[in-house]
């Protein structure tokens, strides 16, 4: 694994406004969902680590262990998911002007394991795709990594168009890897209730 080239960009940047609290918080396995993807990924030692917040900024960061994170604001938090990964990427491109590949995760899916991510990163590589996404449900998402060639793509998304906007490239060349519980996120007091069952 070519550790000095990637980069890694969690967005928790979201309001829950359909949970009514910071989602990002919400205890699974005895930590908060956003600690838990920081940890995880941490334990990769990637080149550039940054979690990208924009409401409730203040709580999330006072309740979390950043380690080897940077926290990037999100001032066009409203905007929607688009702004986060360009604020993400823009930061990371900033600290290492020659990052290859960067990996976007979002704070809350609870069942990201290092397996995952190792076997995503592997396949991107093995393959040499333009990028690499989880799939689950039958459709594609994130976590998902993309290469360099990308990056300008993913600057140029808008509102709340995720990285699956790009897809609609004929020319956009991806690979998949399962994950079967990628599905299994939080933005009801309904899906709170259904995670707290599968701890």
């Amino acid at each position: 694994m070519k550790k000095d080239a990637i980069g890694v960009v969690i967005l928790a940047a979201g309001s829950s406004s359909r949970l009514g609290y910071a989602k990002q918080l919400v205890q699974f396995r005895g930590k908060p969902l956003i600690q838990n993807t920081i940890d995880l990924m941490s334990s990769f030692e990637l080149k550039v680590n940054c979690v990208v917040v924009g409401a409730r900024a203040n709580e999330i960061l006072e309740n979390t262990d950043l380690k080897t994170f940077s926290a990037v604001s999100n001032e066009d938090w409203q905007e929607g998911m688009a702004s986060s990964i360009r604020a993400g990427l823009n930061y990371c491109l900033t600290e290492y002007q020659h990052l290859e590949h960067i990996i976007v995760l979002l704070a809350d899916q609870p069942f990201v394991t290092s397996e995952l991510i190792e076997g995503l990163i592997t396949k991107h590589f093995d393959l040499e795709s333009d990028a690499s996404f989880c799939e689950y449900n039958k459709v594609v998402g994130v976590p998902a990594i993309f290469s360099k060639k990308n990056f300008s793509a993913l600057k140029g998304l808008s509102a709340d168009q995720g990285a699956k906007k790009l897809l609609k490239d004929t020319n956009f060349e991806y690979q998949t890897v399962k994950f079967d519980q990628g599905f299994i996120d939080v933005d009801t007091a309904e899906d709170v209730l259904r995670l707290k069952q599968l701890e």
